[in-house]
């Protein structure tokens, strides 16, 4: 198949870049072009700034793909500007989305707890949003204006040694330098799911027969009391947490006020199989600590 990948030079999109090419797929990257290009003559790279619309306009003149995984759009103007480029040029759009989608309000999140078919559309940059927000936004405007099949994934915390957020390492460091951590609410259950197979997820949305939105994530969830758990018995040393206060450099990324994952159970229906949350995370946090001792 053609495959065109947004992004796709870092972290989770760099891996689905590659599992593409394992599989035999003609892939084609469009990037700002500021990481280079690691898959060499593997790929075609297009150079482009994606909100410059009539940049990727042009770019985009004369092709036709199967798959198009957009893993760097974060608001409507940019989702509908992809929309309208990509009609007639595509088969199939899988849109990048993420847990923020939903509310922090306790409660385990399935796909129906925000039905962006449903929601009010309000144009504008980037931004105009918070990360959340604009990827409410750019859902609602993929799906009710796209005149090809959307898949939206929404992600909870992606994980891997080659996170360039470091916000698992942010929490390894803090720990072996003895700072402060800051955390609203130690006992806030999150979930996660690694890099690789969030590129896996990717893959499967693209050449399964599927549309929607669905949910992909590890299976289970933690708290943030046992992932400082997990780092303390890894090190030897003990945190400092502070659930109050606390400087700017002190506030975990992780940080939130109650419980916030969600059910991977449609996407286990359509037909994949996510680790388990037990299995992975103990061992990417002992590698981070000897890698940061």
């Amino acid at each position: 198949m053609n495959i065109l990948i947004l992004g796709g030079t870092r972290f989770f999109g760099k891996k689905l870049v590659d599992l593409c090419i394992q599989n035999g797929h003609n892939v084609t990257i469009l990037t700002r072009g500021q990481s280079g290009n690691p898959f060499g003559t593997h790929v075609k790279q297009l150079v482009v700034n994606r909100n410059d619309r009539d940049a990727l306009e042009q770019a985009l003149a004369n092709t036709t793909w199967d798959i198009v995984y957009d893993n760097i759009c974060y608001a409507p103007n940019e989702a509908q500007a992809i929309c309208e480029i990509l009609k007639g040029k595509t088969k199939k759009l899988v849109f990048t989305s993420t847990l923020s989608t939903y509310e922090v309000d306790g409660k385990m999140k399935k796909e129906e707890d925000f039905d962006p078919y449903q929601y009010q559309i309000r144009m504008g940059h980037q931004e105009q949003f918070s990360y959340g927000e604009g990827k409410r936004q750019a859902e609602a405007v993929l799906f009710k204006e796209a005149s090809f099949p959307v898949v939206a994934v929404r992600f909870p915390i992606v994980m891997g040694e080659d996170d360039y957020t470091r916000r698992l390492h942010f929490h390894v460091e803090h720990i072996l330098q003895n700072q402060p951590i800051t955390l609203p609410n130690i006992d806030a259950k999150m979930s996660y799911i690694t890099d690789e197979e969030a590129a896996e997820f990717l893959y499967f949305a693209g050449v399964t027969p599927i549309e929607g939105q669905y949910n992909a994530t590890a299976s289970g969830a933690m708290s943030l009391k046992d992932l400082i758990a997990l780092i303390e018995e890894a090190s030897g040393q003990r945190a400092k947490i502070s659930l109050i206060g606390g400087d700017e450099e002190s506030q975990s990324p992780y940080g939130v006020p109650a419980d916030w994952y969600m059910s991977n159970a449609k996407a286990e229906k359509a037909g994949f199989t996510f680790s388990q949350l037990e299995d992975w995370l103990p061992k990417l946090v002992t590698t981070l600590v000897k890698q940061l001792q």
